[in-house]
């Protein structure tokens, strides 16, 4: 018997499904998601929501691979407004990466692989917290590269393993505001990077 062909990738309602279900597993866990509950938040039948996903598990990795986008989406759109000051980058990219997250549980759970995680999406959050560490490190060398640190392969690379776990350290434990830690972040990154430093920012004291 031939294995079911696996289910549309850009159906008509697949991003509502995926976004709907992000939002029934930060508010009552992944074992309170059924396909006909997700029918009933979207508007459509459950016969839609099993053509355009397929099964639980294939939602599951849907949603996942959904939050990643979202997370390397914005780093690379830091990087974009600012091709000439690479601090300013790392600053916007830090920041908009923890304001993402400061109320995304499925994020954070990604990011720790363990954290607020149901035991059932456990497995798949490990492998793919991996994979964000890796996405992660091999955008920003590419990124970095195309600003020319006066920096070997190795150090780059250092620097940036440092910065990346880092972040996603206060992702799953934020211990200041969003803006303050991109302001902190941003020091180091000039100092390892040997960059001139941005001016210091009073978003500590104001929280803007």
């Amino acid at each position: 018997m031939s294995a079911a062909p696996p289910p549309p990738e850009g159906g008509r309602h697949r991003r509502l499904i995926i976004e709907a279900a992000i939002g029934l597993t930060a508010r009552s866990g992944w074992s309170a998601v059924t396909m006909a509950r997700l029918a009933e938040l979207v508007g459509v039948s459950r016969q839609t929501v099993y053509n355009e996903l397929g099964s639980k598990t294939v939602l599951a990795d849907a949603m996942v691979s959904h939050e990643l986008e979202r997370f390397l989406s914005a780093v690379g759109a830091a990087f974009d407004r600012h091709p000439d000051d690479l601090v300013e980058a790392v600053y916007d990219a830090v920041r908009a990466v923890l304001e993402l997250a400061d109320d995304n549980l499925l994020l954070r759970a990604i990011a720790s692989a363990t954290h607020g995680a149901d035991m059932e999406l456990l497995p798949m959050l490990t492998t793919r917290a991996a994979q964000l560490l890796v996405q992660a490190k091999t955008m920003l060398t590419e990124r970095v590269l195309g600003y020319g640190p006066d920096l070997t392969a190795d150090q780059i690379a250092a620097a940036i393993d440092l910065l990346v776990r880092t972040v996603l350290s206060h992702v799953m434990q934020p211990s200041d505001t969003p803006a303050a830690t991109a302001d902190a972040l941003a020091w180091v990154a000039a100092r390892v990077l040997g960059t001139p430093a941005r001016p210091r920012l009073r978003h500590a004291a104001t929280g803007g």
